[in-house]
């Protein structure tokens, strides 16, 4: 593959629901340049997209592909994202870096929730868009009804389509092109007159995409006003400069069929007009010295100071870590020394090299605003910065959801146990919206994700790097404390030949709404010598961890120590650490114990129809609705729900939902669990208990 300089380049991202088709789209795209010679397909496990073991098992994709097409002296990278909602980071990261986002419609199905969350992290970065009317082949298949779809979803744009479809379902045959009003058969490479039964509509659709290229253009509009009709160039002009201006509002359409490769060959001509070249481009970013964000401007070019971002980790236990990257300002070659300016590190770049899916393409020079991926390096992740050191700037990172799904992790073997962190380390670090930590609350290894199938995905990616994990549903992290003063006295007396242990203390536990935990010293009269203070903490804190109602952290109270009783001789450090650590277990358990369970603010969305369903649900859930919105057609509910009811709460609202909600889920605060849910909780650590001292 040649270089291509700024001018030359495009970068879109294509993005869309779960099953709208955009890696059969892509197929089709590479077969018409010429790069297979025969269409893969996803059933046969053939897409040069989804080459990854897991995308071919599970038939879906489930990371970002780079897809480099060369078109009509053009190099187009194509990147192309996994629908799926458990993989929203690699969808924002492949947008932050595009210069135009392609949003795929299924054209049975119309807007669905995978194809709003695209549209909100375009509408995040400004980036203009462009939708695709995909699989017009399909039964039930209605461009009509999508354009409706859009229309009502996202009522502030216009859609202006610059392609309408030449028949419907088993009959769509090709396109027409509203700018020549010529007729597009097949894939779309060869020009025909209009079909007689298509003359009129097309002509109507013409006219309302005349007015929207003269809107985008005070001199278009003023010759459109005078003459009533612009010509061909003027209206590609007016659309060119509407499309890729995002505060405009204008989204062109088109219409394709990836499986039968229909309207194809127009979709990629008009990724190289409609798409904004790099050198449009701007790029928020942080200076050296920490100062304000600031944005790069255009032109960007290779003149300007480096500035290169990398949106993808991969690790291969054979190639080892991939680093994708694009170039927002300067170029790299094959042998750059550049400064990651994230880590304050200089990285050597000796296999510098392009991607098409799995295929590596050497390169030795890569222009700003291309795409590449950079092998073997030492120390960069996700999200850092190449720059120059005398001008480190960062490029802004996106910010990516809280995780929705967590799981508990064992490892298989020792050995397994020796490698597990550094192989989870370097997964989370490629993956933004993957973490691990180990949870002193539950006392567990967890790792957190965005669904079943990411968690699912990242182990299985673990394994093949060599360590094996077992899961299991994680512990919730409830805590106890106390709603009323609870007094005790304990007497710790040992006496077994020579010196013995004496210790008695007297103590109160209070409610302590101010901090976590307080020790307060009230003996008078020296009853007990203020040395031994220390000792009886010690006892506390030995409880406070591992709790006394059901073997949960103890936060919340107060423990007042007020008298008690010592021997000369017998008195020491120990028995007042046991006297103290029992005290405070008879006067916590005297204060009315109770557990408290950690509370979490949820925004649940679904299609209004589900609403009903959705809160029934919420309801079985111990949640508390907080407020009901309607959204472009969608319901959003927010409420309150104990953690414990949320655990597996995506495969429960995919299976509700037909995998058409989403939600997200933030912790609030911690309140009391009520008494009948309470006692089972503390009947199972009882038994546990005396399963382990029997």
């Amino acid at each position: 593959m040649r270089e291509y300089t700024t001018d030359k380049l495009r970068n879109v991202a294509l993005v869309g629901h779960q099953g709208s088709g955009k890696t059969t789209l892509v197929e089709a795209l590479l077969f018409n340049t010429g790069a297979v010679s025969r269409l893969g397909r996803i059933e046969e496990k053939t897409t040069v997209s989804d080459w990854e073991d897991e995308e071919k098992e599970r038939g879906i994709s489930l990371s970002t592909s780079l897809i480099p097409l060369e078109f009509s002296d053009h190099k187009i990278n194509v990147l192309d994202t996994p629908g799926y909602t458990d993989f929203q980071g690699e969808v924002k990261n492949a947008i932050r870096v595009a210069d135009s986002v392609i949003v795929v419609v299924d054209a049975v199905s119309g807007v669905e929730v995978g194809t709003q969350l695209a549209w909100e992290y375009a509408e995040a970065y400004q980036q203009p868009i462009v939708v695709v009317v995909n699989k017009l082949d399909r039964e039930n298949a209605s461009f009509d009804r999508t354009m409706t779809s859009l229309r009502e979803s996202f009522p502030e744009y216009k859609f202006i389509p610059v392609m309408i479809p030449i028949g419907e379902e088993a009959n769509f045959k090709g396109v027409v092109n509203l700018i020549t009003l010529k007729a597009y058969l097949g894939a779309g490479a060869e020009r025909s007159d209009l079909p007689a039964d298509i003359v009129d509509t097309a002509k109507a659709a013409h006219t309302v995409m005349v007015e929207a290229a003269a809107e985008a253009d005070d001199s278009l509009i003023e010759k459109y006003f005078s003459e009533g009709d612009l010509a061909p160039e003027e209206i590609r002009d007016g659309m060119r400069k509407a499309a890729r201006d995002a505060y405009l509002k204008t989204v062109p359409v088109f219409v394709t069929s990836g499986a039968k490769n229909i309207g194809t060959v127009p979709l990629m001509e008009a990724m190289v007009v409609y798409v904004s070249p790099p050198s449009e481009r701007r790029v928020q970013v942080t200076p050296g010295d920490g100062g304000e964000k600031t944005f790069l401007y255009a032109p960007q070019s290779d003149s300007g100071p480096l500035a290169a971002y990398v949106f993808k980790t991969s690790n291969d236990r054979f190639v080892g870590t991939l680093n994708y990257f694009r170039i927002f300002s300067g170029s790299l070659s094959n042998d750059s020394r550049p400064y990651n300016s994230t880590r304050s590190v200089e990285e050597r770049f000796n296999s510098l090299m392009l991607l098409r899916g799995k295929e590596q393409i050497a390169a030795t020079m890569l222009h700003c605003g291309d795409i590449g991926v950079v092998a073997k390096l030492t120390h960069t992740k996700t999200g850092d910065t190449f720059a120059s050191k005398d001008n480190a700037l960062q490029i802004s990172k996106p910010e990516f959801p809280d995780p929705l799904y967590t799981v508990a992790l064992s490892p298989r073997t020792q050995a397994d146990s020796a490698k597990m962190g550094t192989i989870l380390t370097s997964l989370c670090e490629a993956d933004p919206t993957l973490r691990w930590r180990q949870d002193p609350d539950i006392k567990q290894t967890v790792l957190e994700g965005m669904g079943e199938a990411h968690i699912a995905v990242s182990l299985a990616r673990a394994e093949k790097l060599g360590v094996g994990i077992d899961t299991s549903v994680p512990k919730v992290p409830y805590k106890e404390t106390v709603r009323k003063v609870g007094s005790a006295t304990h007497r710790h007396k040992k006496q077994s030949g020579g010196a013995g242990q004496f210790g008695e203390v007297s103590m109160r536990v209070e409610p302590n709404s101010e901090s976590n935990y307080e020790f307060k010293w009230a003996v008078v009269g020296g009853a007990v010598s203020t040395s031994f203070g220390p000792s009886i903490e010690k006892g506390i804190n030995s409880v406070m961890e591992r709790g006394v109602l059901a073997g949960f952290p103890i936060v919340q109270v107060r423990a007042v120590v007020f008298d008690g009783k010592e021997h000369p001789v017998d008195s020491k450090d120990i028995a007042f650490q046991t006297a103290g650590r029992e005290a405070f277990k008879e006067a916590f358990m005297l204060g009315e114990p109770i557990l408290l369970e950690p509370i979490m603010d949820v925004k649940i969305t679904v299609p209004e129809s589900m609403m009903g369903d959705i809160l029934g649900d919420l309801n079985t859930r111990r949640g508390r609705v907080q407020g009901m919105d309607t959204i472009g057609g969608k319901s959003v509910v927010t409420a309150q729900v104990p953690h414990a009811e949320m655990l597996r709460y995506g495969n429960d609202l995919r299976s509700m939902t037909g995998g058409r909600g989403i939600y997200t889920i933030k912790f609030s605060h911690y309140d009391t669990v009520p008494s009948n849910v309470a006692q089972p909780i503390i009947a199972a650590h009882k038994a546990e208990e005396a399963a382990a001292h029997s």
